[in-house]
């Protein structure tokens, strides 16, 4: 059996940007004859793309990476390969800690912007030669690749990569890079195939998509743009930085029926004094202001947020005005983190401080703050007609559809014969923290018969 007829087996860890890199990972390999399987036991290669973001992440990423060692002692010709964010530190581990024995199940490490290297070096490995490949690219953006989507409603789309930001506590400048955009033309082409393809759903990638810039045209322009391409389509986008969050953005998403009245708005903490440690280049009376700029002209939107607690020289004081915040923006959705430090950013350096049973206590006061005002938000849509893209059968009950609103509310329905992909009406009959359940209008259940 020569290579190219071999399986390969895939795992993606972390963010949508790690999701998207692994499509086009995929591509790359689909291009080159090689065969995917969703079956481990009978892969020939093993990939793993990971994130580094948080500590939580990498650790579950070393276990993944002993269960994969006990395969390869079973099988030994198996090829195991490291891709994305950990690629620099897996390669430290490999050199330094050797006679340790860590790492020494993974044949490749290839960064995220080497990708392209990957179907040369898996030949490599199979001949008996680790294959390391982990620079990064000032230019690189795999805007020509097309990425493989096994999902037919819902497509990411990175328009950009890398950030310039470097926030204290935050490794991605050093793993991904520095910020470069894909050109506008080759996005909008994107789009136009996505279309012809019947997706309906569109989110736009970037480490800080909001900072896209491509010759004159700025992230607003690139967002109208391609709202323009097909109306039915939904347009989202993440992760936006509030300091890149401009006026003209703010009214593109107003203005266009088919942008998602949902923005992704991290602020990480309340208190001014830790905004300046993080190197946030904000304040809190800034980032107030901007919500309440983004509420006045789109006053239906959903507002999420990331919070991380238990940073290096958090007083009780400064968790208490990241509790003001949340509760004074009201926000639908929060992702919420214990602080962790990170090799090579500038908050290593700092003394982790906070004992990890406040940032426990912390964490759980954010958490039980978060949940209270997402039921007081959700339970608002109680009575309600909303729009749903329907996305399938629940993951719960096989009774049971689901699928989400313009403000990324997941919402559940009795099962009806639509076509995944359709929009339909759902009227809100009660709510949790996290989901809407429904019924569906009379015209729906006319519709639902139609298709029968």
């Amino acid at each position: 059996m020569s290579e190219k007829d071999k399986k390969v087996y895939l795992e993606t860890y972390g963010c949508q940007m790690n999701l998207a890199d692994s499509e086009v990972v995929l591509s790359l390999l689909n291009d080159e004859g090689y065969t995917l399987t969703d079956d481990i036991s009978t892969a020939d290669v093993i990939l793993v793309n990971t994130c580094s973001v948080r500590e939580h992440a990498e650790k579950r990423i070393y276990g993944r990476l002993g269960e994969f060692k006990s395969l390869k002692n079973k099988k030994p010709e198996i090829i195991v390969g490291v891709l994305g964010c950990m690629a620099e530190r897996l390669r430290e581990k490999l050199t330094t800690e050797k006679a340790k024995g860590v790492g020494q199940e993974v044949d490749l490490i290839i960064g995220p912007d080497e990708y392209r290297k990957l179907p040369e070096l898996m030949m490599q490995a199979w001949h008996g030669d680790r294959g390391i490949a982990v620079q990064l690219s000032r230019i690189e953006t795999y805007d020509d690749i097309n990425p493989l989507r096994t999902n037919g409603i819902s497509a990411w789309l990175s328009v950009m990569r890398g950030c310039d930001k470097f926030c204290s506590f935050c490794v991605v400048p050093f793993t991904r890079g520095r910020e470069r955009s894909r050109p506008l033309a080759s996005i909008v082409q994107e789009v136009e195939t996505l279309s012809s393809r019947g997706f309906k759903e569109i989110t736009l990638l970037g480490q800080n998509v909001n900072s896209y810039q491509s010759k004159e045209s700025d992230f607003a322009d690139l967002l109208g743009t391609v709202a323009n391409v097909d109306s039915t389509i939904r347009i989202r986008f993440v992760t936006s930085h509030p300091q890149d969050m401009s006026d003209k953005l703010i009214k593109a998403i107003a203005e266009h029926k088919n942008i998602c009245k949902y923005i992704h708005l991290p602020f990480q903490s309340g208190s001014d004094r830790i905004l300046n440690l993080m190197n946030r280049n904000y304040d809190r009376k800034h980032y107030l202001n901007l919500v309440h700029k983004i509420k006045s002209l789109i006053p239906d939107v959903s507002l999420t947020t990331d919070i991380i607690t238990g940073f290096p020289a958090e007083t009780e004081e400064d968790h208490r005005q990241t509790l003001e915040v949340m509760k004074e923006v009201q926000f639908d959705g929060s992702f919420m983190f214990k602080y962790s430090p990170r090799e090579n950013t500038p908050s290593y350096k700092m003394a982790d401080d906070v004992p990890d049973e406040i940032k426990i206590r912390r964490i759980n006061e954010i958490i039980e703050t978060q949940t209270k005002i997402s039921l007081t938000k959700n339970s608002s849509h109680i009575g309600k007609t909303l729009e749903v893209l329907v996305e399938g059968e629940s993951k719960k009950s096989t009774s049971e559809w689901q699928g989400r609103t313009d403000g990324n509310k997941m919402v559940i329905f009795p099962i009806g014969k639509f076509l995944v992909g359709t929009y339909i009406n759902v009227i809100i009959e009660r709510a949790n923290s996290a989901t809407l359940f429904g019924f569906l209008t009379h015209s729906n259940t006319q519709t639902a018969e139609k298709a029968a």
